[in-house]
């Protein structure tokens, strides 16, 4: 399969350092959180997108025929418990998304360098690596987004934590989604490739 392999490069290569290098920093973080005994960041911040104002805040001097608009930004400097678990659930779940997705992606290479790339196998590869894109992104963003609007709600007093505050946090993973789609696409393309390279092995 020494064929199969260099098709697969230098894709395989960035995957596996990239993976090696993210599992290292989440490794080397978690130990310095153990040693000083804490975890997060010191402040929970959230930012209200809907409160946008066409105010322009001090200290700020746009160009003529150009304006500066204000968002406000709400930050809990010495936060408790609750508050710090709901500013980690706002952006962890993309962090192990990305770990998830490339370790998926990295098993997908390994395999099909050595299966195969036009294999059952590798098909089945695709497709798992697809759902997942497809399917955590959109938990992810659900996660991430009822956090957010839930931190958001403990700290203005103006904002309440209801399915409207949820919507104005939503932002729909195009990217994500669109690859999901794409890889379960080639998931197809790639088991039919498979069933004729078997075909053709059986009139030979």
């Amino acid at each position: 399969m020494s064929e199969d392999r260099k098709l697969l490069e230098p894709m395989a290569t960035v995957v596996s350092i990239a993976l090696r290098t993210l599992l290292a920093l989440l490794t080397a973080g978690l130990v310095f959180s153990v040693i000083h005994g804490s975890w997060g960041s010191v402040s929970a911040c959230v930012t209200d997108d809907s409160a946008s104002s066409s105010t322009a805040p001090s200290g700020f001097l746009p160009e003529n025929g150009a304006q500066v608009g204000s968002v406000p930004r709400y930050c809990a400097e010495n936060p408790d418990a609750h508050l710090r678990l709901l500013d980690e659930l706002g952006t962890l779940p993309s962090t192990l998304l990305l770990i998830s997705g490339l370790f998926l992606l990295h098993r997908l290479l390994q395999g099909a360098a050595r299966d195969g790339v036009h294999t059952v196998r590798t098909a089945s590869r695709f497709r798992r690596l697809g759902w997942w894109l497809l399917l955590g992104s959109l938990a992810v963003e659900i996660v991430e987004d009822n956090a957010r609007a839930a931190l958001l709600a403990e700290l203005a007093k103006t904002a309440d934590f209801t399915a409207v505050a949820w919507l104005d946090m939503w932002s729909t993973p195009y990217l994500a989604v669109l690859t999901g789609l794409g890889l379960l696409t080639f998931a197809r393309i790639t088991r039919a490739g498979a069933s004729m390279r078997e075909d053709l092995q059986g009139v030979v």
